[in-house]
């Protein structure tokens, strides 16, 4: 995936970030819940109460129709992913699993579990990033 960088602006990237801590504080505030997007899905298709799958169901909507709400009045940023479909399904794969094993994926514990200060929540994301920064470094400059 590339960025281009001649275009990037930071008010987008800020707005974004407040919007993401928008719904975070409502979704927690309104229903006492966590903004994690992997237990959100995964209680989506778990079998719940028809009130509980609702709002999970509506959460994810709403992160399908978003982008395509803002395509009506505003380009969509390009993007370029330089990958083929099995490796994009086996890292797919691996997200879920890791997000699986981990009790929990980046909103989950990187936006939602700093912000309330859980310990368990910033080990998370500390192993996460780092594990993204080295393989990052191994894929670019050892295996080139």
């Amino acid at each position: 995936m590339t960025i281009d960088w001649s275009n990037f602006t930071p008010y987008t990237a800020l707005g974004g970030g407040l919007l993401i801590g928008l719904s975070a504080i409502l979704l927690l505030g309104l229903l006492g819940r966590i903004a994690g997007i992997s237990g959100i899905l995964a209680g989506a298709f778990n079998a719940q109460p028809a009130a509980e799958r609702l709002w999970r169901l509506a959460f994810v909507a709403g992160l399908v129709v978003a982008p395509l709400l803002y395509s009506l009045v505003a380009r969509l940023p390009e993007s370029h992913i330089d990958a083929d479909w099995p490796l994009l399904i086996a890292a797919g794969l691996l997200v879920g699993f890791g997000a699986r094993y981990g009790s929990g994926c980046t909103s989950g514990h990187g936006v939602c579990g700093i912000s309330r200060l859980s310990l368990r929540s910033l080990v998370a994301t500390l192993s996460f990033m780092s594990t993204g920064f080295a393989t990052v470094f191994v894929m670019r400059h050892l295996l080139g």
